[in-house]
């Protein structure tokens, strides 16, 4: 008895030694922000293991494997260049229909596979979620990275297209693209772990995300040149639309990998247009996160 005691003892000493650790769900004021990103990178290993885990699951027992992340984007192409570009007489009006044509579709297709990824990943993680304790964001992050991922094969596609077409030239214009990536990447992150958490309480919420993607497609300048849609709008409505982030980088991802050999119109101050939808998509993504630390406490329960 005494000898339980002694070990109880020291096993209460030894416990009350160790550092302490939050396992919850952190408060919901910005100070914590710092502390949940911190958590994310103690996981990060984590991390790269179910955005492996994400595409390998995805072409499980493929026989092309990746090679259908460029099989669906080129077949896209494929009829968007045909349908739209001949039969609709668009390539009359753009010069290089395809590579216009291709740079907005390599973008959006970014935007759009990390906003469906995320949305449904807390409900695919499910199991996890429900029996084991890890930063929350790590699925809709996962889906970030999987997206990346095939992105990064189409772009290499689009570098080797824009080069044979001559549209390809180095210089200062190029660091559009890279803008548009990063914004691309602040926005669809932000929205996706919002979409993460509400899909979580209401199931609609992924199918209607797969409508609205649609829509927002054509909404922006991918199948027809932006000066088509401006042309056709009040001057204020025409500045809402092009300081829309996702049609801004659109644009600059065509004026990266197209523009240069088109001769083509320029969006006025796009760099300065850039660069400010950036800095208030960063504010968004610090009020996404913050509303997902709010809700991610009843996700066992809803799950």
């Amino acid at each position: 008895m005494a000898d339980t005691q002694e070990s109880t003892k020291q096993r209460t000493q030894r416990i009350a030694s160790l550092r302490w650790e939050d396992a919850g769900t952190p408060s919901s004021n910005f100070g914590s922000t710092a502390s949940q990103f911190i958590d994310i990178w103690r996981h990060r290993e984590l991390l790269g293991l179910l955005t492996r885990r994400e595409l390998k699951a995805r072409y499980k027992d493929s026989v092309l494997g990746f090679f259908w992340s460029l099989i669906k984007p080129l077949t896209q192409l494929l009829i968007y260049a045909i349908v739209v570009g001949q039969f609709l007489g668009a390539a009359r009006n753009i010069p290089n229909f395809a590579i216009y044509l291709f740079a907005g579709l390599t973008v959006y297709g970014l935007f759009s596979e990390i906003i469906g990824g995320a949305t449904s990943s807390i409900i695919a993680n499910a199991g996890l979620v429900k029996k084991v304790y890890l930063p929350r964001e790590i699925f809709p992050l996962s889906a970030v990275g999987s997206a990346i991922f095939n992105f990064l094969i189409q772009l290499l596609i689009l570098v080797v297209a824009a080069f044979l077409y001559g549209t390809l030239t180095f210089g200062p214009h190029l660091l559009y693209g890279v803008a548009a990536f990063v914004v691309v990447l602040i926005y669809s992150t932000a929205v996706g772990i919002l979409l993460a958490a509400l899909n979580v309480y209401l199931r609609d919420v992924q199918y209607l995300v797969e409508v609205l993607l649609m829509l927002f497609m054509w909404g922006t300048p991918i199948l027809y040149h932006w000066s088509f849609a401006t042309s056709h709008m009040p001057a204020w409505l025409a500045e809402v639309y092009l300081n829309n982030p996702i049609t801004l980088a659109v644009i600059g991802f065509q004026e990266a990998f197209w523009a240069p050999g088109s001769g083509a119109e320029h969006v006025p101050m796009l760099a300065t247009r850039l660069v400010i939808a950036a800095v208030i998509g960063v504010v968004g993504f610090l009020i996404a996160q913050r509303v997902f630390a709010r809700l991610q406490g009843n996700f066992a329960q809803e799950l």
